[in-house]
């Protein structure tokens, strides 16, 4: 990065994950999580998959079943953006949603959407991903360590994410750990809703992380730090990287630079810390990130 970074600091690179083809990292663990039930004999040819989803792996999965033959049922919320939504819809998924108190991301809406995903795949030649509890999501992220540890050419002194269902840090951290034990990995999570710091849950509104409590999957010994970032925080810093480093992100990518940020200026500039920039901003020019500003 060039501009958003005080000098001082160490360097930030961000890896392009919206230049997959649905515009998100999620396309690397919905292939993964499908040809794993495929394997298994999980997901039978010519089955419907069913998945609770804030949107993004949701759109990863559209994709991943229109090219493979199965159908699609998303269990949503208005609480996420209409943009995705329609995407979804345009690759032939069948969306329904669980109603927001107000379109806050809360545990009891994430809750309410597994639930409703459960109900929906109890029926004949129904295959439930269950993100959160998939051990096989992990995997989907092993070959996204492997190229960032390459085309840094092993210079990664810190990796920053922020944590949904956990599966990116922690398939991240497992490949660079091979490399080398001592990278320092920093989670982030939204400042209202710190779970995994230890805080109470709460609402706030980056979507795709921060499910309000501790994700059935979180390993806390692969990470060594927790940095809560706000929501605000995110937008602005996500509007500065539009117009600053002219990349056109997410809030979550804007919440991995605010704690990026405050990890390189402790490191200095002999460091280089490694973030992600999670998804395309196209998938959020419904809602009020971009808008007025």
């Amino acid at each position: 990065m060039q501009r958003v970074v005080p000098p001082g600091s160490a360097r930030v690179l961000a890896k392009l994950e919206y230049t997959n083809p649905t515009g998100s990292m999620k396309d690397r663990v919905a292939k993964a999580i499908i040809e794993a039930a495929e394997r298994a004999g999980r997901l039978k040819p010519g089955g419907t998959v069913v998945e609770y989803t804030a949107g993004t792996t949701g759109i990863s999965l559209a994709l991943v079943c229109a090219a493979k033959g199965y159908n699609l049922k998303i269990v949503f919320s208005d609480a996420f953006s209409d943009d995705k939504r329609h995407t979804m819809e345009a690759f032939g998924a069948q969306v329904q949603d669980v109603k927001s108190d107000q379109k806050k991301i809360t545990e009891q809406l994430i809750k309410g959407m597994v639930e409703r995903a459960r109900q929906l795949s109890q029926q004949p030649g129904h295959w439930w991903c269950d993100q959160l509890t998939n051990h096989d999501g992990t995997a989907g992220y092993h070959q996204l360590g492997e190229e960032i540890w390459k085309q840094t050419n092993g210079r990664v002194d810190a990796f920053v994410q922020a944590v949904g269902t956990a599966h990116s840090i922690h398939g991240v951290t497992e490949a660079l750990r091979k490399h080398s034990p001592k990278v320092h990995i920093v989670a982030v999570e939204p400042a209202e809703s710190a779970v995994l710091s230890g805080g109470p849950t709460g609402a706030h509104k980056i979507e795709g992380i921060g499910i309000g409590y501790i994700p059935p999957l979180w390993n806390p010994k692969l990470v060594n730090e927790i940095v809560p970032v706000s929501t605000e925080d995110a937008k602005v810093m996500t509007r500065r990287l539009v117009r600053e480093e002219a990349l056109f992100v997410g809030t979550s990518s804007g919440a991995n630079v605010v704690a990026s940020l405050k990890i390189a200026k402790r490191l200095g500039p002999h460091a280089t810390v490694v973030t992600l920039m999670v998804d395309s901003g196209l998938r959020y020019l419904s809602t009020d990130l971009f808008q007025k500003h």
